[in-house]
């Protein structure tokens, strides 16, 4: 299906749509992004007013993670919505070896990811609507200069490594944003 022949999408997608009940207007694909992995146990970042939030030797920024031996690089994990070409994205962690990160960082303070290949990662954020009994193994892949890693699950029979690979509905899409505490599918019904 063709997601320019769903009303929903197009009210979604239209800047200039307000929700008949309340006024909520829209702008299109929007992402999730979480401040820190979930095992960091010193608060938000973005709480505070600084670019790095440093707890001893611990550390995090809106990028980089330290903490308890660990080594935490800020990733995206791209979900392609079916019938558009669109993408909906987390802002997640991936947890990596300390060779691994600081290879990374060598790579990233060069802006030239040519000499680091990607390596193994685990996704160090429990993502609302995709349920996991433990950290999902993945492959972090560096992509332009500018850009943060991709996380591609491993796991070929968990859902999101699925969905990765094969794409999510607009209503799946509706569904993750409910999961996720922000429910907008109410605004975008037939009046």
């Amino acid at each position: 299906m063709n997601l320019a022949d769903d009303p929903r999408w197009r009210r979604f997608n239209d800047r200039n749509f307000e929700c008949p009940c309340c006024g909520q207007t829209f702008g299109g694909v929007f992402d999730f992004g979480f401040d820190h992995p979930d095992p960091w146990p010193h608060g938000n970042l973005r709480d505070t007013d600084k670019d790095t939030l440093v707890v001893g030797e611990h550390k995090l920024s809106s990028d980089l993670c330290v903490f308890d031996g660990g080594y935490y690089i800020r990733c995206t994990l791209p979900l392609p919505i079916l019938g558009s070409d669109q993408t909906f994205s987390y802002g997640v962690w991936g947890s990596v070896k300390d060779e691994n990160y600081d290879a990374y960082i060598s790579a990233w303070q060069k802006d030239d990811y040519s000499g680091f290949p990607g390596c193994f990662a685990w996704l160090m954020n429990d993502l609302p609507g995709w349920p996991s009994e433990d950290w999902l193994p993945c492959d972090l892949e560096t992509g332009e200069s500018s850009d943060r890693p991709l996380l591609w699950v491993h796991e070929d029979k968990h859902p999101l490594a699925t969905a990765q690979r094969e794409g999510i509905t607009f209503d799946r899409l509706l569904d993750l944003y409910a999961a996720a505490g922000t429910d907008i599918r109410p605004h975008l019904a037939d009046a």
